[in-house]
C-alpha cells in the first residue's frame, strides 16, 4: 500500500474538469471543503472507474446502486474534495476499507 495522496477538490465534469486518481487498486475518501465532514468512502479494483460512477450519466461512467449518493456528490461538487490510496491488490484495498470504516463518521456508510 502506497500512501493517501493530498486533498483535491472533485472535479465538475460541467466544467471540463476530469479525474486524475489511480487507475488500479485502491480506496478513496471524500470530505466537505468548508467544515471537514467524511461524505463516503470505497474501494475498487480500479479507483478512477469507482470513482468515476460517483456521478450520474452522462457526467459519470459505471454503475452504482445508491442513487442518494450521486446526487449528494452533484449537489455538493464545488465543497466536496477527495483524496486516494493506491494498494497493492484488491484484498490490500479491502482491508483499508474496514479500517478507515471505524475510525470516522461518515454521511453515507459504504
Amino acid at each position: 500500500m502506497s500512501k493517501w495522496s493530498d486533498w483535491k477538490r472533485f472535479p465538475d465534469p460541467r466544467k471540463g474538469d476530469y479525474i486524475c486518481v489511480p487507475y488500479g487498486p485502491g480506496v478513496y475518501e471524500l470530505r466537505h471543503i468548508g467544515n471537514g465532514q467524511r461524505i463516503l468512502f470505497g474501494e475498487g479494483s480500479c479507483v478512477a472507474y469507482r470513482m468515476s460512477s460517483l456521478l450520474s450519466k452522462p457526467l459519470g461512467c459505471g454503475t452504482r446502486n445508491n442513487y442518494k449518493k450521486r446526487e449528494y456528490v452533484l449537489k455538493n461538487i464545488n465543497d466536496v474534495e477527495f483524496r486516494t490510496c493506491a494498494c497493492k491488490n484488491r484484498n490490500s484495498a479491502k482491508e483499508l476499507q474496514r479500517e478507515i470504516k471505524t475510525k470516522w463518521k461518515y454521511v453515507f456508510r459504504t
